[in-house]
């Protein structure tokens, strides 16, 4: 569908918070530099699981620099803490910090956030207490009697992935519409881009969108694992995720939030904001086939690909970078490859192709916000990140440019990025410069 004929939507602020730092430039600066985010997981003892290692966010970050209301956040799980973080500075970085005008009742809220840290100890230890080793049951009174003691409502309902929305919404009295989805990996940038289409609309003026998340908890490390989607490189953490390489072995769970300010062009224009980039395009799609598989042959990320363009106006000639999904397991950067070669045919090994989750990790739900501003930031600076620990490119990948290793000049005018998420779940944004 075209969007001729209605608002035109710009990107006016950014915020990140992320396992390389919290800082706009700083981060942008490390992924130039090709520095990684992972190390040996510090939320909780993982030595004795399959994979020992994450890309978590700086014990240093305190997100109440960030906020004005600090008071209603007391609460708060870690997937909020980044929420805010982010969202503080891209509320900034739009100026909207110093503008007295806003109509709240136009400000809105889309989110593709996930659940919050859970109580896990104390979690545990209910159920423990509450066992029965006779009867191989855990019995109610027990449980409750341990758990009343130990877990607190209001820490439990923080980790519900619709609170990071609630928080927003009390931060910056937004009183619009108000939206969290939450499809796996690709939640973010489903996110965006449906924030795009209720300014498109005319329903709102300014929305927040993007995603934040941690699943780097005994919980979520176990179902990653069990599913033998996460890299076990335990003895060097740092190239464990490698993307586009022979010898990929895995994604490596990663943690934070992307934000990002957008608004109507007419709307931005008459407040003297400075657009950073423009959405242009956005498509959306399901692959129908299983639950934790990609289909085989792409189908739903050719389709995702192409709506995107097509919503844009564009050609896949005038893609100029594409931000991967690219997450290092097998069955993605495969059935990635393959789709973008069904889009782009003959110009896909033309086109930079690179995947930060390299450096950063997975931030799962949060990836796609992230991956976003540095779409962003390519377009500004006309560079684009590489691709760490492609040391052997998968013979099936030959001729396609992961730009591995070093970041690279580039003439970046028009930048596609893929979110694809467990469920068949595939989402695409196309940015160009303002």
């Amino acid at each position: 569908m075209s969007n001729t004929n209605q608002h035109r939507v710009v990107i006016t602020g950014i915020g990140w918070v992320t396992p390389l730092g919290w800082e706009i430039e700083t981060v942008w600066q490390r992924l130039l530099r090709g520095e990684c985010g992972v190390d040996r997981t510090k939320h909780f003892d993982a030595s004795t699981f399959p994979t020992t290692f994450a890309a978590e966010v700086s014990e240093d970050y305190d997100y109440r620099q960030f906020v004005q209301h600090a008071d209603v956040h007391e609460t708060i799980g870690l997937n909020t803490q980044f929420a805010l973080g982010a969202a503080g500075q891209a509320w900034r970085t739009a100026g909207l910090d110093k503008h007295d005008k806003l109509d709240r009742d136009r400000l809105g809220i889309y989110l593709g956030s996930g659940e919050g840290s859970l109580d896990f100890d104390n979690y545990v230890a209910a159920a423990v207490a509450g066992w029965n080793d006779e009867t191989k049951l855990v019995e109610a009174d027990k449980w409750a009697k341990r758990a009343t003691r130990s877990m607190a409502a209001l820490r439990e309902i923080e980790q519900e992935p619709n609170m990071p929305l609630a928080h927003l919404a009390m931060e910056f009295e937004a009183y619009g519409p108000a939206y969290n989805c939450l499809t796996a990996c690709a939640a973010s940038t489903q996110a965006i881009g449906e924030a795009t289409c209720i300014l498109r609309r005319g329903d709102a003026d300014v929305m927040i969108s993007g995603g934040a998340h941690t699943m780097i908890h005994p919980f979520g490390v176990t179902g990653f694992n069990r599913l033998t989607a996460l890299s076990t490189y335990n003895e060097d953490p740092k190239s464990a995720s490698r993307p586009f390489s022979a010898d990929r072995g895995g994604f490596v769970l990663g943690e934070g939030a992307g934000m990002l300010i957008l608004e109507t062009l007419e709307h931005a224009e008459a407040r003297g904001a400075t657009p950073l980039a423009e959405v242009v395009g956005y498509g959306s799609s399901a692959d129908a086939y299983r639950i934790t598989d990609i289909e085989p042959e792409g189908r739903g990320a050719i389709v995702s690909m192409k709506h995107a363009l097509t919503d844009a106006g564009l050609q896949p000639t005038d893609i100029d970078y594409i931000s991967a999904h690219g997450t290092g397991t097998k069955e993605n950067d495969s059935i990635e490859t393959k789709a973008v070669r069904g889009v782009f045919g003959e110009d896909a090994g033309n086109i930079p192709m690179s995947s930060i989750k390299s450096m950063m990790g997975h931030l799962i739900a949060a990836a796609g916000a992230v991956e976003l501003i540095t779409c962003i930031l390519a377009l500004r600076d006309q560079k684009v990140p590489p691709t760490i620990n492609l040391d052997t490119q998968d013979p099936n990948f030959a001729g396609m440019d992961n730009v591995p290793h070093k970041a690279r000049d580039a003439k970046v005018d028009v930048c596609l990025s893929n979110s694809f998420g467990f469920g068949g779940q595939n989402d695409t944004l196309v940015v160009k410069r303002a």
